[in-house]
């Protein structure tokens, strides 16, 4: 049975889970690849904090012109094949229909931010009141468990089997992690000398 949020919001999951995966796969890369580099935490959460505005508000504006370009892609094929049609805009179906372009960078943003926080939370929480844990573990746990509720999330979307739609999202976040740890260790030892 469907929550009653999730039916009222249906519309604009596949936004909040493409905006919420991208945002927690990007921190989490720049926060692995700056502990590979062996960067301070200070340093960690200023691009980490970059990344999520920047990255977030480009994705949120990118998705808003892709739904527009597809709009007017289709008004200008409808007026190729029936210039009358063309005249009059109105008629034309949307691509999504039901759905607003501002709406949907609204929600690809807030879901870039709100998902992708959370491989910072251990970084911020320990600027503000000192832990004494291993922030990297912990950051790895969090996202963990990002990449969890953006894989169910995806199963409900997608109507997909759960355990592959996490097990998918889980590997494909840890690949790029890995890959950004790496990339970072690398650098230092070429910088570093």
């Amino acid at each position: 049975m469907k929550s009653s949020f999730l039916k009222k919001h249906e519309a604009y999951l596949s936004e909040f889970v493409y905006g919420g995966m991208d945002g927690c796969v990007t921190t989490f890369a720049v926060v692995a690849g700056s502990v590979g580099a062996s960067l301070d935490s200070a340093v960690i959460i200023i691009l980490g904090f970059a990344n999520l505005i920047a990255d977030g508000f480009a994705m949120s504006v990118g998705a808003y012109l892709s739904h527009n370009t597809a709009r007017d892609n289709r008004l200008k094929l409808q007026a190729t094949e029936n210039p009358a049609a063309g005249q009059t805009p109105a008629g034309v179906p949307d691509p999504e229909p039901g759905k607003s372009a501002l709406r949907i960078g609204g929600v690809t943003f807030a879901s870039f931010l709100a998902i992708g926080l959370v491989p910072l939370l251990v970084y911020v929480v320990d600027y503000l009141y000192p832990l004494d844990v291993n922030h990297f573990l912990v950051a790895c746990i969090l996202t963990g468990i990002g990449f969890l509720f953006i894989g169910l999330l995806k199963a409900y979307v997608n109507r997909t089997r759960m355990l592959r739609a996490v097990v998918e999202v889980l590997a494909l976040g840890a690949a790029a992690a890995i890959v950004a740890y790496y990339v970072g260790d690398l650098l230092e030892r070429l910088i570093s000398g």
